[in-house]
């Protein structure tokens, strides 16, 4: 946590010109820029990963059997993925009292990512539902606004596509791993990412601003992941639509209302 935070601070005094890798494909130019801020979410993503397969290893449960990163795989996601959305409010957020509210609030948010990783390791914790609540939760906030961050931030359509994919199958991987005890259904998560990605194309063409994409995106994950674990779980499929359809239809009309 030291380590993360340390990062987070001494990014904002160092600022280096943004390396641009020129990319032809097809006789269309899609030029690459990577810069010291994206390095600095890639190093720290990388040490939250690391340090969540420390911090699980050393559980009671996996006292007397070797761990390796596939046994912990399911713990280090998150706090890996939220480590690096953090970064994204950090350097847009300029430097004022305002920044060390978002500093205090993302290290408050990844000691919690912390614990309840570590508490849904053991089944019979009495914090293990509470903790299984607050990750499904905090991963769909996480999916929130690293959509809203590439929205506003006015990115080309194919490095916006391959990001919501990517994060989309990785929040509906994990939200089915931990509704359904430790079950990995990765076709149902490559199809939700798929899904997602083909309306987050046609969305891209419309007018519309961060915060409404965001919800309209994260309504449609919420669904189909929601379908999925209902399907799942062998539920008749009038009962299976009631929790998808709710949320869905309630998120899209916060998006059309919101200002």
């Amino acid at each position: 946590m030291a380590a993360i935070l340390l990062a987070y601070a001494l990014a904002r005094f160092i600022n280096l010109p943004p390396l641009v890798l020129p990319i032809t494909l097809f006789g269309i130019n899609l030029p690459f820029q990577v810069n010291f801020q994206t390095l600095v979410a890639l190093v720290v993503a990388v040490m939250a990963a690391s340090g969540s397969i420390w911090l699980i290893s050393d559980h009671p449960v996996f006292k007397t059997v070797a761990v390796g990163w596939r046994n912990t795989l399911q713990f280090w996601l998150l706090p890996a993925l939220t480590a690096f959305l953090l970064s994204i409010p950090l350097n847009f957020v300029a430097a004022s009292p305002a920044w060390w509210v978002v500093f205090i609030i993302g290290a408050f948010l990844l000691v919690l990512v912390f614990i309840a990783e570590y508490a849904v390791v053991d089944v019979s914790d009495l914090r293990h539902p509470a903790s299984t609540r607050l990750l499904i939760a905090l991963s769909f906030a996480l999916f929130l606004i690293l959509v809203i961050a590439l929205r506003a931030a006015g990115l080309r359509l194919y490095l916006i596509v391959p990001a919501v994919v990517f994060t989309s199958g990785l929040v509906s991987l994990h939200t089915l791993y931990l509704r359904l005890d430790g079950r990995w259904l990765t076709s149902w998560a490559i199809g939700i990412a798929l899904a997602v990605g083909q309306i987050a194309i046609g969305l891209h063409y419309w007018p519309l601003t961060p915060t409404r994409y965001g919800l309209v995106l994260l309504g449609l994950v919420y669904a189909l992941t929601g379908l999925a674990a209902a399907i799942e779980d062998r539920q008749p499929l009038r009962q299976a639509l009631v929790e998808p359809l709710s949320v869905l239809g309630a998120t899209w009309v916060i998006a059309l209302l919101i200002a």
